[in-house]
């Protein structure tokens, strides 16, 4: 009912941050690809097996040193439903290695449709006398600007699946600003859709002092992420934007509280594609993900300070 789950992870790794799973073709080894589309020729199934294929491998050369991954729905559905079918697949192999999962799919509706996301990607589904859990994040990023109409089936999912919910807030792009920044009786949408995530969230505190409802707030805005921190004493944060953004370890560092806790920092590409950036052997990617995943480590905990329950 709160994100302790993921609280623990990050103490115990010694590391606040989260992998983004965004994989493109470009981002994977020719010979990766070469095995996948030997096995199932050049179609959409022997690309969303590529994907599959370099996110297990990275996978296995993060999951004692990274808490977590964020898989972003997009970049499987756009390979049809062997892509969702390659998201279904990490999300399983990411668990089954110990890690917390994230599914941003920036899901946003009201009612009976905003249960069926939560179903899908939080709960379960009864197919006659049989239960099934359909993808099985532990984390899911949403859209609030519905309102409470578009969070409140997330709410009761979160409570019974022990589950936990990333509210989009202030958001790490340029164009952000143009609706997020704009006042409302003298106050920024993004301070007030925070304060509607405290709201949302005061019923399902853990026991570290964050609820299941988290907020998605970029490092790219620095400032507003340490205004925020102050604000939202309950809230923790989902941090974009560190790195191939623009983001450092300075920027991100007004996100935390005094214990070294309250937000996870993702990097995707800097992580994905580092054995592209130190031009290394492709068969190497994996290694190379490993050391950037540490070196990224090292720079945001030098900053943030010790991480203690």
């Amino acid at each position: 009912m709160s994100l302790d789950r993921l609280i623990e992870k990050i103490a115990q790794t010694k590391n606040p941050t989260v992998a983004g799973l965004d994989p493109k073709l470009d981002y994977i080894p020719e010979y990766l690809k070469e095995k996948s589309f030997e096995e199932y020729g050049y179609n959409l199934k022997g690309a969303a097996d590529a994907l599959f294929r370099f996110n297990k491998k990275l996978i296995d050369e993060l999951y004692d040193i990274v808490p977590a991954v964020k898989p972003q729905a997009a970049y499987y559905e756009m390979y049809g439903y062997q892509g969702v079918k390659a998201l279904y697949r990490t999300i399983a192999y990411a668990k089954e290695r110990g890690m917390f999962v994230i599914t941003d799919g920036k899901r946003n509706d009201i009612g009976s449709t905003m249960e069926a996301y939560g179903a899908a990607h939080l709960g379960t589904i009864e197919v006659q006398d049989k239960t099934f859990e359909p993808f099985g994040g532990d984390a899911l990023t949403v859209n609030g600007y519905l309102g409470t109409d578009g969070i409140k089936p997330l709410l009761d999912i979160c409570e019974k699946r022990d589950r936990g919910i990333f509210v989009l807030c202030k958001t790490s792009n340029p164009s952000s600003g143009e609706l997020q920044d704009r006042l409302i009786d003298g106050k920024p949408v993004y301070q007030i859709m925070g304060s509607m995530c405290e709201e949302w969230g005061k019923g399902q505190i853990g026991q570290y002092g964050y609820s299941a409802v988290g907020a998605v707030v970029g490092a790219t805005y620095p400032k507003q992420l340490t205004e925020l921190r102050e604000l939202l004493p309950h809230t923790f944060f989902l941090v974009p934007g560190y790195g191939a953004q623009g983001g450092g370890a300075g920027d991100v560092a007004g996100a935390f509280d005094e214990r070294g806790l309250g937000a996870v920092i993702n990097s995707s590409r800097g992580i994905m594609c580092a054995w592209k950036k130190e031009k290394c052997s492709e068969k190497n990617f994996a290694k190379a993900a490993r050391r950037e995943a540490i070196r990224m480590r090292d720079d945001i905990v030098g900053a943030v300070g010790d991480i203690r329950l």
